[in-house]
């Protein structure tokens, strides 16, 4: 990385500026991490960054901008892990349908305060277009694999794509954000996430009537 702590006067940390930007993302996560993602003011993410509270108005214009970046990198980061899991439907249409739930659980087991901005910061998200559009990649993942296994299904027996998603979405994240987050929010269940999961996409697609061989292409 291109900045680095320095002692300043008095033994107070700083940093070079050369990548202040990041170092203020980093900083963000550490306190959404410790106090959620509406826990912390602009001043404290500067406190954090070592650096003076005027220093990230180089950067964002107040503290919902800076969460809103870090909630782009979680999306960008999450559009990623997803696209990975499902990789093109392959082998088998349900076989990546499944990979991709089990993708979604270990982000927000492995990214908590990520998937903290992302989902719970409460931020206008038409106000932040590269947000959004990174919101919009990740779900086009789900999407995709949804209408692949939609594609499965007798012309007259499938239900449209978006509704699919949005029924697979809501489920899926009910489960992430309940019971597999990686912080002190998670809530405990006599059962692993992924088998809660695992039985609630296996009793909706069954009676979709998704054959469960179900090919890409």
């Amino acid at each position: 990385m291109s900045w680095h702590k320095s002692d300043g006067p008095g033994g107070r940390r700083g940093y070079h500026h050369g990548n202040l930007r990041e170092a203020l993302v980093k900083a963000a996560l550490d306190l959404i991490l410790q106090k959620g993602s509406a826990g912390f003011s602009f001043a404290e993410a500067a406190r954090a960054a070592g650096v003076s509270p005027a220093a990230p108005y180089r950067h964002f214009r107040d503290r919902d901008a800076l969460v809103a970046e870090v909630a782009r990198q979680g999306f960008a980061l999450f559009a990623q892990a997803l696209d990975k899991a499902w990789n093109g439907g392959k082998p088998a249409a349900r076989v990546a349908f499944d990979r991709v739930g089990q993708a979604y659980l270990d982000f927000a087991r492995q990214e908590p305060a990520y998937f903290s901005a992302m989902f719970e910061a409460g931020l206008p998200v038409a106000d932040y277009p590269e947000l959004r559009a990174e919101g919009d990649r990740a779900f086009a993942v789900l999407r995709d694999a949804c209408e692949a296994l939609i594609a499965t299904l007798p012309a007259g027996r499938r239900p449209p794509v978006m509704m699919m998603a949005l029924h697979i979405w809501s489920v899926t994240h009910g489960i992430a954000s309940l019971f597999a987050r990686g912080d002190r929010a998670r809530r405990p269940i006599p059962m692993r996430p992924e088998e809660l999961l695992e039985a609630a996409v296996l009793v909706y697609l069954d009676g979709l009537g998704v054959p469960k061989s179900s090919l890409s292409n």
